[in-house]
């Protein structure tokens, strides 16, 4: 049977999801060339893939209202999954870039997250068997 959904958990994840969408605009907005925006996504899910990475491995199971913020809520919204299909998608008038574009994507999202896991392993995130005072409740 699913587990239902704690409504503040939820909360985290939206107030945090609003975050990391207006981040990403703000980042995205001054690319004027509309062909640099495809790149520009790519970079941005790469960064936030790595962002993950280190906080997934910092918190491990720890702090579940911190990753629910910061990692479904600030970096979910942050990278992009639907702007990354739809602009693939668009070039398919050019199959060869596009799958390049969706090739270039994966690699750096899946590259950027193994990173951003060995990175927070070194700056300490596997320390196991401490209780956190968030998790007790």
């Amino acid at each position: 049977m699913p587990q239902p959904v704690d409504p503040r958990i939820l909360g985290y994840v939206v107030i945090g999801g609003a975050f990391g969408v207006l981040a990403r605009a703000l980042l995205l907005l001054p690319v004027g060339d509309p062909a640099a925006v495809p790149w520009a996504t790519l970079g941005v899910n790469a960064a936030g893939s790595f962002l993950l990475g280190i906080l997934v491995r910092a918190l491990d199971d720890r702090r579940p209202r911190v990753r629910a913020f910061l990692g479904t809520g600030v970096l979910g919204g942050f990278t992009t999954y639907s702007a990354f299909a739809v602009e693939t998608a668009l070039w398919l008038t050019s199959p060869w870039q596009a799958i390049g574009l969706a090739a270039a994507s994966l690699a750096a999202g899946v590259a950027g997250a193994v990173a951003g896991l060995l990175a927070g392993r070194i700056t300490g995130g596997t320390r196991r068997g401490a209780v956190d005072p968030e998790d007790a409740e």
